[in-house]
């Protein structure tokens, strides 16, 4: 009897303890760029496609938070998920380009959704994506050419581009912008257009950025694309202490930072990352290549139900957008020009502020 329940004891505790393993399994993860899961941004764009669809589906999820922003804690935390059970591991930013060159080799059973980057080595001497990774990119000069023509449309004539760092999709972003404000002013019949057009060097607010929107609203700028992570909230301060000047935001939905945010030129993080899982799922996960996500799959957009530029409705998007999905509209990119200036725009008048 004391043998029996011996066993008994035994086996109640191994099944305890494959419960509680069993609990602690989280079969889709994201790892956070050391911001939060309600950063307004990539992190919680790229979160709420997995929750949509972790929800839908009943699968259990997790998001982990690394210590510091280096590829190590990157990679610890890349690390933990798959310890705990992670089959899909979504990864949001080009800071975990290089976590997930590594990732990649040392977790070959683990599928690696990259949002906004390709994986490669940390001296960029090589780029390699394994079947086990899907990196995503976006036609950003699609974004950033909807919130161009959006602006002129609705009557500003005096802009200003004020992106982070000189890297291909803030530079799309910008020249995106530019062709649209050029584009709008035909259409409008808009003798000049003026654009202010600078790179802060950095994603961080800056009082010298702040400073630089402020001389540009005080010199009569109307609309500035602050397109640059925390750049956009040097330029929100600035508009907020003048009188009548606006904000374009950028990546996500910026309104609620904002009441100076009149648009936003957003990348489909949300539909891009649910898509992604979704194939997963379905047993096509697109690993091994690159995806270029644009208006043809919901991968660009301007938020037309916070929108409060008047003179730019929901039929003039829905007629501009549905051009872009279809490629009718050539727009320039970061291979086009070296400089803002360089793009050959005849009503709009850019200059370079270094």
């Amino acid at each position: 009897m004391k043998k029996l329940l011996s066993v008994l004891l035994a086996l109640a505790l191994v099944l305890g303890m494959s419960a509680v393993a069993l609990a602690d399994t989280f079969e889709l993860a994201l790892v956070t760029d050391i911001g939060t899961i309600d950063d307004k941004s990539f992190n919680q764009g790229a979160w709420e496609g997995l929750v949509q669809y972790a929800e839908e589906k009943g699968i259990s999820h997790k998001y982990y938070q690394p210590t510091e922003k280096t590829t190590d804690a990157y990679l610890d935390a890349i690390g933990l998920a798959v310890e705990n059970g992670a089959k899909i591991v979504v990864t949001p930013g080009f800071l975990f380009e290089e976590p997930i060159f590594i990732a990649q080799d040392a977790y070959p059973d683990v599928k690696f959704i990259l949002i906004d980057g390709e994986p490669h080595s940390g001296d960029y001497a090589e780029y390699r994506t394994n079947e086990n990774v899907a990196p995503i990119l976006y036609a950003e000069q699609q974004a950033g050419y909807l919130a161009g023509y959006a602006a002129v449309k609705a009557g500003c004539t005096k802009l200003g581009f004020m992106g982070g760092m000189a890297v291909p999709a803030v530079i799309r972003y910008g020249y995106g912008f530019v062709q649209g404000a050029e584009d709008a002013a035909k259409e409008v019949g808009a003798a000049e257009v003026t654009l202010n057009y600078h790179y802060t060097g950095g994603f961080d607010a800056t009082p010298e950025a702040q400073a630089l929107a402020a001389s540009w609203y005080n010199d009569g700028v109307e609309i500035i694309f602050g397109c640059g992570g925390a750049v956009g909230n040097s330029v929100m301060a600035a508009a907020e202490a003048a009188e009548g000047k606006f904000v374009i935001g950028v990546d996500v939905d910026q309104s609620p930072e904002s009441e100076t945010v009149v648009t936003s030129a957003m990348k489909g993080l949300k539909a891009s990352v649910y898509q992604t899982i979704a194939a997963y799922y379905e047993g096509s996960f697109p690993g091994g290549v690159t995806t270029v996500k644009d208006a043809s799959n919901e991968g660009v957009a301007l938020p037309m139900e916070s929108n409060k530029l008047e003179g730019f409705t929901q039929e003039d998007y829905d007629a501009l957008y549905a051009k872009l999905a279809a490629g009718e509209i050539a727009i320039p990119d970061n291979t086009t020009a070296d400089t803002a200036d360089a793009l050959g725009t005849e009503i709009v008048k850019v200059t370079v502020v270094d």
